[in-house]
């Protein structure tokens, strides 16, 4: 049996699809670059904003607010 046998096929994209992914990746960088550009937290815990996505975790314990 060959490897291209148990392959599914791939998915062919709308237009809308392709438009729907440029632009969420467009997002993406200019979230990036904005994010880049703010001053380093001291004494922060690192990483991305809690707030932006909606739960707080210290020690492994997650509290959303």
């Amino acid at each position: 049996m060959s490897d291209q046998a148990d392959a599914p096929t791939p998915r062919l994209l709308t237009e809308a699809a392709h438009r729907a992914l440029a632009e969420a990746e467009a997002r993406r960088r200019e979230y990036d670059a904005a994010e880049a550009d703010l001053p380093v937290e001291k004494g922060g815990r690192g990483g991305r904003d809690p707030a932006r996505y909606g739960d707080w975790e210290v020690k492994g314990r997650a509290s959303d607010f």
